[in-house]
C-alpha cells in the first residue's frame, strides 16, 4: 500500500506559475502508475494529468494542455506537475492518485482506476 503526500501548493497571481510534488512511501513507487486530479468547490472531480510507471506515456486534460506538465522522478518516488500560465479557473484542491499496474505504458483520466489518493493541496489563483 502506497501513502501520497501533496506540497506545493499555494498562492499565486494570474499569469504565474507552480510546481506541485507528490512524494509516495510505503511501496515500491516505480510499480504505480500516477495522476493528478482537481476538485474546485461545488464542482466534481477532474482529471488533470496522468503519466506511466515508466514516464514515457503521459495524458494531459484539453483543458491545461501547453500550460501544465506532468513527470516523475522515480530515484525520489515523486511525481511532478508543473503549471504555467495559471488562470482564476485552475483554482481548486489538487490531488495525486497511484494505481499499481503491470504496464509500463498504460495511463488513465478515470478517477475510479486509481485506488490511492492524497489529501490535496490547495492552489488559488488571483486574478
Amino acid at each position: 500500500q502506497v501513502q501520497l503526500v501533496e506540497s506545493g501548493g499555494g498562492l499565486v497571481q494570474a499569469g504565474g506559475s507552480l510546481r506541485l510534488a507528490c512524494r509516495a512511501s510505503g511501496d515500491t513507487f516505480n510499480m504505480y502508475r500516477m495522476g493528478w486530479f482537481r476538485q474546485a468547490p461545488g464542482e466534481e472531480r477532474e482529471f488533470v494529468a496522468a503519466i506511466s510507471r515508466s514516464g514515457t506515456s503521459t495524458l494531459v486534460a484539453d483543458s491545461v494542455k501547453g500550460r501544465f506538465t506532468i513527470s516523475r522522478d522515480n530515484a525520489e518516488n515523486t511525481v511532478y506537475l508543473q503549471m504555467n500560465s495559471l488562470n482564476a479557473e485552475d483554482t481548486a484542491v489538487y490531488y495525486c492518485a497511484a494505481h499499481p499496474s503491470p504496464s509500463m505504458t498504460y495511463t488513465s483520466a478515470l478517477p475510479n482506476q486509481y485506488t490511492y489518493w492524497g489529501q490535496g493541496t490547495q492552489v488559488t489563483v488571483s486574478s
